[in-house]
């Protein structure tokens, strides 16, 4: 049972009478727990609610609706589970302090992986969490595999766990569709463990989707915890090479290319990237694995439907990572549109270390290297470097505060070429007499 926090106005939900405060009882006969209940039944066109109004009175509402529309209802929403793993590279133990509190909390929650894309271990699973998976295909799910060999495993995780393959084959079996990665440590899950890491899961495909090798990320703030080290350049190479070429045998063998490699490694190994079609459905993309071809895909679209702009002089920043695609992209775009659009490249100091995404930039670090730039009429931000649907930085650093300290007018636009063009088309117009 569910507390009716809001219903949308103009909804189907508001038509029937639903008022906040109602309870949902059961939709389709089962049972609503928690909000993953609710939104699996959702999409079917015929329903059946159960709901006890605010006063006790029980309603039974027959609806018939389209897959694709919601019946405006806002329940609650599930609070994390906690991860009770130690993995050596997690990047939550490398944090530094004056972050808000909800950073610092390390979640491990099947729910958030089939709703969201949130990587979990699968190490906290109890046979209901199993079962439940299985009888509402929450499908697919995202998993952190480590290693297959257990006794690496478990040294990775800091702790005890069960064999992941086992797990895996029983929730393929049972139809579930599974994403994974491997997060590569030097000296570890490389080599030989990651050639076994490849093969085993690759044996459960088509039920393994795919596999992303992303490099370990490692903060500046890394006291009393296991030594670690990134990728050398020479590493890099190797493993995007070993990489491409297990994507043609299992091209052959299974009709996808199956494993790809982080954006990340082929910065760092100077490789050019695949062509677009390479990444198939692009499973991976939220896991940072063929970004950057889809953002040159995007930025000759762009370019092709850019027209000439009346705009006076922007700024875009951006971190490390990202620098060099952005720059070339915004320099052809500002040559296209006539404008004078300049990009600011801005590291990461809060963080320091291998960080080098604009999605982990703070505030602190933008007034700090901007402070005193020629910055233009207007600075843009990406979103990414926001909290989702809050215009706070990870450092709890406001949009307003960013403006006053820059003395420049901060607009937010979606982190990809046509978020950008989108926005100077919107500036352009909005200064037109």
């Amino acid at each position: 049972m569910l507390e009716i926090l809001t219903v949308e106005p103009d909804s189907i939900a508001a038509e029937l009478g639903v008022q906040p405060g109602d309870r949902l009882l059961a939709v389709n006969g089962e049972p609503v727990g928690d909000l993953l209940d609710y939104l699996v039944e959702e999409p079917r066109e015929t329903l059946s609610i159960e709901i006890e109004r605010a006063g006790g009175e029980l309603w039974d509402l027959e609806i018939e609706h389209d897959s694709d529309e919601p019946l405006g209802l806002g329940l609650p929403h599930p609070e994390p589970r906690q991860c009770g793993n130690n993995c050596i590279f997690c990047f939550v133990h490398q944090l530094p302090r004056g972050l808000r509190r909800t950073l610092y909390v390390k979640d491990e929650d099947y729910r958030f992986s089939y709703l969201y894309g949130a990587y979990v271990t699968l190490t906290n699973l109890a046979e209901a969490d199993l079962e439940r998976i299985l009888a509402r295909r929450l499908s697919p799910l995202y998993v952190s595999v480590h290693a297959t060999d257990n006794t690496l495993r478990q040294q990775l995780l800091g702790k005890q766990a069960p064999a992941i393959l086992p797990l895996m084959r029983r929730l393929v079996a049972g139809g579930i569709e599974l994403h994974t990665q491997v997060v590569v440590c030097p000296g570890l899950n490389d080599g030989d463990q990651l050639a076994r890491t490849c093969r085993e899961l690759a044996d459960l495909a088509p039920g393994v989707k795919s596999l992303a090798i992303v490099p370990v990320g490692l903060t500046g703030h890394r006291q009393r915890l296991p030594r670690l080290r990134p990728q050398t350049r020479q590493e890099a190479r190797e493993l995007v090479e070993w990489v491409e070429a297990r994507q043609a045998d299992l091209l052959t063998r299974l009709g996808t290319r199956f494993i790809f490699a982080a954006d990340e490694l082929y910065l760092k190994a100077g490789r050019p990237f695949p062509e677009l079609a390479a990444y198939e459905e692009l499973a991976q993309l939220e896991n940072g694995v063929g970004l950057i071809p889809r953002f040159r895909a995007q930025a000759e679209e762009v370019l092709a439907a850019a027209i000439p702009l009346e705009l006076p002089p922007i700024s875009l920043v951006t971190g490390v990572s990202a620098a060099a695609e952005l720059k070339a992209f915004a320099e052809r775009l500002a040559g296209k549109c006539r404008l004078d659009l300049r990009v600011h490249v801005v590291e990461n100091r809060f963080f320091s270390g291998q960080v080098t995404v604009a999605g982990l930039l703070t505030g602190c670090d933008l007034v700090e290297q901007l402070a005193g730039e020629p910055l233009g009429e207007v600075l843009l931000v990406p979103d990414v470097m926001l909290r989702d649907g809050v215009e706070l930085f990870l450092d709890d650093t406001t949009l307003d505060e960013l403006a006053k300290r820059l003395a420049v007018p901060v607009e937010v636009v979606d982190a990809d070429p046509w978020g950008l063009w989108d926005m100077l088309d919107t500036l352009a117009m909005e200064q037109a007499p």
